[in-house]
């Protein structure tokens, strides 16, 4: 009885929403940020293991395993993958299925640059990475088509010029923090899922799957026509402050690290997002 009972609580919160697809719930939202948490520090360890200095480069080469995870997981919206091999490229499965595939290219690429067989590591891996990502957007396009165009134009341009915007403000009132190249990428990255969300939400109908996302531009609705828009602000003020918080409450260098590892996945969540709806919505799925 007690087995049934914990069974039927696993389906209803955790797997119900993987094999079905469906929007998260505040259970799975709590443990899955939780889980995210435990695996920055685990991460951290990982990266000491194999001596990796967590800089720009290596954001720089990570990027484009976001892209390929994100493409990826547009093929899935497409069907081209069926059960059970599917679940692993659904939300939030994939992001365990991208990690220990880029945990296993990215040591090939340390251990062939040690062994003296390449001269940058970050050059290698991350051009693996772009090499995936053009392999998943060929793949897409040749099974499916085109279907808005314009909508994802606008937004990759509401991203660019909401950031834009962002940075002059910042640059005017030398407010240093968002003129900072990695904090305006990862302020991009952010206002680009807002923008996809805002378009697939006002212009061709999508909904939010995220709770919290839902929670606002439900309360939103009461006062507003376009309550998707709610996501700008609320983006800005939950990310300003996080960032805020990262550079200038550590100093030494096992902080700092941890920092731009935070970074980096405070990164992942709003870019991963954002590729995967633009897509999404360019391929009409």
């Amino acid at each position: 009885m007690i087995t049934d009972t914990v069974w039927q609580y696993i389906y209803k919160y955790y797997i119900s929403g993987i094999v079905n697809d469906a929007s998260y719930n505040p259970v799975d939202t709590i443990t899955y940020a939780i889980l995210l948490g435990l695996s920055v520090f685990g991460i951290l360890k990982l990266l000491e293991k194999l001596d990796i200095e967590i800089d720009s480069r290596f954001i720089a080469a990570v990027t484009p395993y976001i892209l390929a995870g994100s493409s990826l997981r547009v093929l899935e919206d497409l069907n081209i993958f069926t059960p059970p091999l599917r679940y692993l490229f659904i939300t939030p499965i994939i992001y365990f299925s991208m990690f220990a595939v880029t945990v296993i290219l990215l040591t090939l690429a340390v251990t062939l640059e040690r062994k003296g067989k390449i001269k940058s590591y970050h050059a290698f891996f991350g051009l693996m990475g772009v090499v995936w990502t053009v392999i998943n957007i060929a793949v897409l396009l040749s099974a499916g088509e085109i279907e808005n165009p314009v909508p994802a134009a606008v937004i990759l341009i509401l991203g660019a010029v909401s950031t834009y915007i962002a940075y002059l403000i910042s640059r005017t009132l030398n407010f240093t923090l968002l003129t900072d190249k990695l904090n305006i990428s990862i302020l991009f990255t952010h206002l680009l899922d807002a923008s996809s969300t805002f378009i697939g939400m006002d212009w061709l109908g999508y909904y939010e799957k995220h709770v919290v996302p839902t929670f606002f531009i439900n309360l939103a609705g009461n006062f507003v026509d376009s309550p998707s828009l709610v996501m700008y602000p609320l983006k800005l003020l939950v990310f300003i402050p996080v960032l805020y918080m990262l550079d200038h409450q550590f100093d030494n260098d096992k902080e700092k690290k941890l920092i731009n590892l935070m970074k980096l996945a405070i990164l992942v969540l709003g870019l991963s997002p954002a590729v995967r709806n633009t897509l999404r919505l360019l391929m009409g799925v």
